[in-house]
């Protein structure tokens, strides 16, 4: 009999992984991640890890499975919270849940599990699993959730072979309607829960309550660019380099109006609308650039406008990641792949074109509000491939 240990949330996704996994005759073990309690910068009421650690140890109890509580707090301070607030203090948007899932769900609690002498440790995420012998070497595939509403690989696309071979996702083959039915048939207290909003194991933030912990307001100046601003002409004329399709656009301050005020270029991200306050404008501005070095947002008007745009994106060497480290580019190739750069985007058609220095990411479509910070996955059919942070 092998031995899962199951990383149960408090959510009705992990309830039936465990459950799943009891079924098919695995020996499984439950154990409730705590990796964050401070509620002065959370929402009343969501996601609070006490009512969370409580359902998990009555879905346990209901399973007739052994259950405890490991606290990983200063892993996930120190790897995830800091890593956050040097990335929006350097102008980029990180993601946590992905690195969440990297560093600590399939790092440090698999290591936890490892040591309780399992052979997988199991999560409530909606993907799959796939496996394949190449010369002679057993190769693990990621593959999207069969339900397309709830597909979840993108928050794990910064995983390894040896992190997925030690890995089951046992509800990726369901659609999310069906674990649900699951959960109220066998009675479990997750099965009409809400799902979690926010960041992972946090739950809905403030962001900016949670930056001004570290990082200080600083009043700057927010700038209008009109549409019809001469940059965006010059830079479709010159889009034939690999450099120029994913070049930022930079403006002066006399290139736009002063529309109003800040307290933090750090605090914002591009194709943001809300927390500007600025009122009096024809259509609602977005953020299509941020200078954090002086301090300066630069708007533009409607979710079109041309600022938001670009096509292609680059990742630098180091952060170029594999999940098939058997398809890896070589240097000067090139492949075609789908995309996306960020969590629900549907995916989108690219040309990835590997360099020296890194990985070019090139769209056939513009896509808006590329982000610095965030991660770019990319996709042969159901497969994801790889990722990367983009540069």
């Amino acid at each position: 009999m092998k031995r899962v240990v199951v990383g149960l949330s408090g959510g009705v996704d992990s309830s039936v992984a465990a459950y799943l996994l009891k079924e098919q005759g695995y020996e499984v073990i439950g154990i409730f991640m705590k990796n964050w309690h401070d509620d002065s910068v959370t929402i009343s009421n969501e996601c609070p890890w006490l009512e969370d650690s409580n359902d998990a140890m009555l879905v346990a109890d209901k399973l007739g499975i052994p259950f405890q509580t490991v606290d990983l707090s200063e892993q996930y301070k120190e790897r995830i919270v800091d890593y956050m607030f040097r990335e929006y203090e350097m102008g980029r948007t990180p993601n946590p849940d992905v690195l969440c899932n990297r560093e600590i769900k399939f790092d440090v609690f698999l290591k936890i599990a490892m040591d309780l002498g399992a052979d997988y440790v199991a999560t409530g995420h909606y993907c799959r699993k796939g496996t394949q012998v190449i010369d002679g070497q057993e190769v693990y595939s990621l593959l999207s959730g069969a339900d397309p509403n709830k597909d979840q690989s993108y928050f794990l696309c910064q995983l390894s072979q040896d992190q997925l071979a030690k890995t089951l996702f046992p509800v990726g083959e369901l659609q999310k309607a069906e674990v649900r039915k699951i959960a109220a048939e066998q009675d479990l207290i997750t099965a009409e829960k809400r799902d979690s909003q926010g960041l992972c194991f946090i739950g809905k933030v403030r962001l900016p309550d949670f930056l001004q912990q570290q990082l200080a307001p600083k009043e700057g100046q927010i700038v209008e660019v009109p549409a019809d601003h001469p940059v965006y002409e010059s830079a479709l004329q010159t889009e034939d380099t690999l450099e120029a399709l994913v070049a930022k656009h930079a403006y002066e301050l006399s290139d736009g109006k002063v529309v109003g005020n800040h307290q933090g270029a750090h605090y914002f991200t591009k194709g943001q609308r809300k927390g500007l306050a600025v009122g009096g404008t024809k259509e609602p501005l977005f953020v299509i650039d941020t200078d954090v070095t002086n301090n300066i947002i630069y708007t533009g008007q409607g979710k079109d406008h041309p600022g938001l745009f670009r096509k292609g994106l680059f990742v630098q060497q180091p952060e170029v990641h594999w999940v098939r480290e058997d398809l890896r580019l070589e240097v000067d190739k090139s492949l075609e792949v789908m995309a996306r750069i960020r969590y629900r985007q549907p995916l989108q058609k690219a040309t990835l074109h590997q360099t020296e220095h890194g990985l070019y990411v090139i769209f056939e479509e513009a896509q808006s509000a590329i982000t610095e910070g965030q991660f770019v996955a990319w996709y042969h059919q159901e497969e994801l491939l790889g990722s990367g942070v983009i540069s």
